[in-house]
């Protein structure tokens, strides 16, 4: 959903209009600064996942040291699985709201209001 609301008379874009968007700069600059936020981040994540595994596996030992009353380094570290996940996700949120969805809605509503069609028709 968007905090904008649809054009009262919504053209619906076809399959070439999509290409042609794909093509333009604005949408290769809105991929890219996505790809360039979510994808190191998305790295980051599972490297961190795979370590938290691969300690439990190859060694239990270290899960096991306590650190204080009944808390073990393993609870900690499989507790920092889901602090990390949700601040991943606040991240991804707040770039996306102050890097993404503005840029989003210009494309969108140039598409849904048929000046991609129209630009397409001009041969632009």
């Amino acid at each position: 959903m968007s905090a904008h609301p649809a054009p009262a008379s919504r053209h619906t874009p076809t399959a070439e209009e999509y290409r042609y968007v794909q093509g333009t700069e604005e949408f290769q600059h809105l991929r890219s600064t996505f790809r360039g936020f979510a994808i190191p981040l998305t790295v980051a994540g599972l490297v961190w996942y795979l370590a938290y595994i691969l300690v439990a596996i190859f060694a239990p030992d270290i899960m096991t040291i306590e650190l204080f009353r009944n808390v073990n380094l393993g609870f900690l570290l499989g507790f920092l699985q889901f602090v990390t996940t949700f601040a991943i996700t606040a991240w991804y949120i707040s770039f996306g709201n102050k890097n993404l969805t503005e840029k989003q809605t210009v494309i969108r509503e140039a598409m849904e209001t048929g000046q991609i069609a129209q630009k397409m028709k001009e041969g632009k």
